[in-house]
């Protein structure tokens, strides 16, 4: 591939935008490398930016791949999410008729042991940096800087966004019914896709909630906490980039009764996070200095900035195993961001599980 003749702010952004859809993948040289710094692998508050490199462990360094297949997934078959909920509104927001379901199984997976997973929202979302971190990381020969074989799982949304969506009611709803969703319909689809059988005869995940970590961006991030916050017997270990942890749930949606803020409630109002016994989670949380919303007034309940930075505050407050990072110069799921930091973070969420076989 040629190069790209652009520079600055504009090479960020075109790079971006294809190593995200997967069609260029950076081969770093020495002085990219060099200009990385990763932040300490700990517990606690971190910045980031405004200037930003890409780590090399989210590139393609030439390490054995593992295999990839793609099927879909009917809504009108689902008996969760089948497209038909009385909040939704198909003529301004229309719903998918399907899904697509993308799984990726690391080179370094056997066939028969259960694997630990990752769940991907908006999938295919951050699916091509994930799968170069599988790459490089779980070959890697520093064992501070390893991650276990998970197997990634990246779920197509039901299609569009905000209130009256399909993608705003499986994301921004705070129910048990997207863990439901995933636990009962998606992972049983992933086991027993016959492409996958193909391959792994002996296919398996695990059923260890601290061998389940989900991942998102915006609502998807909201909803990577919910997954965890309703049912951390499935899912333990949480991503949220740019988490919409705002009042985006749909006005008619029967949980307003108890949570009239929607994610809002998390860090504010009912304080759902400091009032409530501590769940058994990992949490990763994000937001941009320029996020969405960053200039809005806290009674708009609708400012992105302020809502990360207090749902930090308040997992700090409660004594979580938590990791949140503040990047400067940077807006709502920007790229740079993750391609900086995609790997520390899955790194820090994966701690304590263990790195050989799956369970």
């Amino acid at each position: 591939m040629m190069p790209f003749l652009v520079s600055g702010s504009l090479r960020f952004t075109v790079l971006a935008a294809l190593l995200l859809v997967g069609l260029f993948r950076p081969i770093p040289c020495p002085a990219a490398e060099a200009a990385v710094t990763p932040l300490p692998l700990a517990d606690g508050e971190f910045t980031v930016g405004p200037e930003y490199s890409v780590d090399p462990d989210l590139t393609d360094r030439g390490q054995p791949k593992g295999r990839a297949f793609e099927f879909v997934m009917r809504l009108a078959d689902s008996k969760i999410f089948p497209g038909t909920d009385r909040t939704l509104e198909p003529q301004r927001r229309p719903v998918r008729k399907e899904r697509r379901i993308f799984v990726y199984v690391p080179a370094a997976y056997r066939d028969g042991t259960k694997a630990p997973f990752l769940i991907i929202h908006d999938g295919p979302g951050q699916l091509p940096l994930v799968r170069n971190a599988l790459d490089n990381l779980t070959s890697s020969t520093n064992s501070a800087r390893r991650l276990p074989a998970f197997v990634a799982i990246a779920v197509e949304n039901g299609g569009d966004d905000s209130k009256g969506s399909e993608r705003g009611l499986e994301y921004d709803t705070m129910s048990d019914r997207l863990a439901r969703f995933i636990q009962e319909e998606v992972l049983p689809a992933v086991v027993n896709d016959p492409a996958i059988r193909a391959v792994y005869p002996n296919f398996a995940l695990t059923d260890d909630p601290w061998g389940r970590a989900v991942l998102g961006c915006s609502s998807g991030g909201a909803a990577a906490l919910t997954m965890g916050w309703f049912r951390p017997d499935l899912f333990r270990r949480i991503l949220a980039y740019s988490g919409t942890f705002v009042d985006q749930q749909d006005d008619d949606a029967p949980e307003e009764t108890q949570f009239p803020l929607g994610a809002w409630e998390y860090h504010s109002g009912l304080k759902l996070i400091e009032t409530s016994d501590r769940k058994p989670l990992r949490i990763f949380t994000h937001v941009s200095d320029r996020d969405n919303g960053a200039n809005s007034p806290e009674n708009s309940y609708h400012n992105w900035v302020m809502a990360g930075k207090r749902t930090a505050a308040a997992l700090k407050a409660k004594g979580y195993s938590f990791r949140f990072v503040f990047s400067l110069g940077s807006g709502h799921c920007d790229g740079r961001v993750f391609q900086q930091t995609l790997a520390d973070a899955l790194i820090w969420v994966w701690q304590g599980y263990p790195q050989g076989d799956a369970k």
